[in-house]
């Protein structure tokens, strides 16, 4: 109980926004607004994510070749003022219900990892406030908080300045020469001093998280910096950080599918 009597909320996992657990447990409808995304909610669960530093899941979508551009306009102008814009993509044929799912959860946990992410701006509740891409698979929102604090901590175990995330990134003038996957080549192509690493997802058409993960690990490489204030360098991951590194999965893409696939057997 609390001094006034009332009873105590509940705290949540630790690291999830208590603001998220409250709506949560009110079964809430509507857009949950914070100053680095949005998250749509219905009877309390997460059905969908924004941020501006996450490709949305039509970026997702047109440049895996899932769906056609001119498809995803279509699928706006007929479903859009309705809210069925997912479901309009697949009664139409355009996309698999599985695949529209698992291209879904991957863009909802996206921007959530950056909506989420700890801020001193403020943070608004709209009630009653619906997306356009409507119902696809909505996510309890204690999971959703968990994932992102998982990413918050994976990150930080790779390379611990989170400065990173948000500033353009180049190649270091002399960086050692450190094997690279093809994933990270194709990020050390656009690490130009202009881009940041989420424009460098968007270029990709990858998950913008996916990314930081290829940044930060380079970043430990001393294969790239910020040009504005670089990162200190080594020639190689530090010694602290490399057991941390070597449990990480060198494709963030195939982890997150598996644990996708999982989470929707487990429902069916």
């Amino acid at each position: 109980m609390t001094a006034a009597g009332g009873p105590r909320p509940p705290a949540g996992p630790p690291g999830v926004s208590p603001m998220l657990v409250r709506l949560a447990g009110e079964r809430a409808t509507g857009a949950l607004l914070r100053d680095r995304g949005t998250l749509y909610l219905v009877d309390g669960q997460v059905v969908h994510a924004e941020s501006p530093a996450a490709p949305g899941i039509d970026v997702l979508l047109t440049t895996s070749g899932l769906l056609r551009p001119e498809g995803w306009r279509q699928a706006l102008d007929r479903a859009g003022a309705h809210g069925r814009v997912g479901r309009f993509l697949v009664e139409s044929g355009q996309v698999a219900d599985g695949e529209l799912e698992i291209c879904h959860l991957g863009a909802l946990h996206d921007a959530a990892y950056f909506a989420l992410a700890p801020s001193s701006g403020p943070t608004r509740f709209r009630y009653g406030v619906a997306h356009w891409i409507g119902p696809v698979h909505p996510v309890p929102a204690d999971a959703v908080g968990r994932e992102a604090a998982r990413r918050r901590e994976l990150l930080d175990r790779l390379w611990p300045y989170p400065d990173i995330d948000t500033a353009p990134v180049v190649r270091a003038p002399s960086h050692p020469d450190t094997p690279v996957t093809p994933r990270q080549r194709a990020v050390l192509d656009l690490a130009d001093g202009v881009r940041t690493p989420p424009g460098i997802a968007r270029a990709l058409g990858r998950p913008a998280f996916h990314t930081l993960v290829d940044v930060r690990r380079l970043a430990a490489a001393g294969a790239v910096e910020t040009p504005r204030a670089p990162a200190p360098r080594t020639s190689a991951v530090p010694a602290r950080f490399a057991d941390a590194v070597a449990g990480v999965s060198p494709d963030p893409d195939v982890a997150l599918l598996r644990r996708l696939r999982d989470a929707l057997e487990a429902t069916l």
